[in-house]
């Protein structure tokens, strides 16, 4: 049974072009995970300050690999040191109950002011289960 995790980022107004510029750096890393098979950040477009980083993978086991994986752990790691040199990721990752999780692209420290550091001021992880799905995937 596929699972879906949901990192919510809260970026203030002002950090929005840069959250996106950031992710758009790192498009494809994740693609090549065992078990990954789905992308999407969602933009808020309602007033709130929440995006919404969808993944599905094709199990929790899956996820919880690739949240290990030498590719997560380089991609988190570059990102903080580019953020350091005012571009690229700063944040952290999304902390649940047992640690890091999600996609950390947002972190509950930082301001998200400036170029370097954090572009989201929280993050926090949703998970469920798909028990139903209909629709066309490209």
């Amino acid at each position: 049974m596929s699972v879906v995790k949901i990192n919510v980022l809260t970026v203030p107004a002002g950090m929005r072009e840069e959250m996106e510029r950031r992710f758009a750096g790192r498009a494809g890393m994740v693609e090549s995970a065992d078990g990954f098979e789905w992308f999407e950040l969602l933009r808020p477009v309602d007033g709130t300050d929440r995006y919404l980083v969808y993944t599905r993978w094709r199990s929790e086991e899956d996820f919880l690999a690739w949240q290990r994986s030498a590719a997560f752990q380089a991609g988190h790691a570059r990102a903080a040191a580019d953020a350091a040199q005012g571009h690229g990721h700063a944040e952290a990752p999304a902390q649940g109950p047992q640690g890091p999780q999600g996609h950390g692209h947002g972190a509950a420290q930082g301001h998200g002011h400036g170029q370097g550091g954090p572009a989201a001021t929280g993050a926090e992880l949703w998970s469920f289960e798909v028990v139903q799905h209909t629709g066309h995937r490209d």
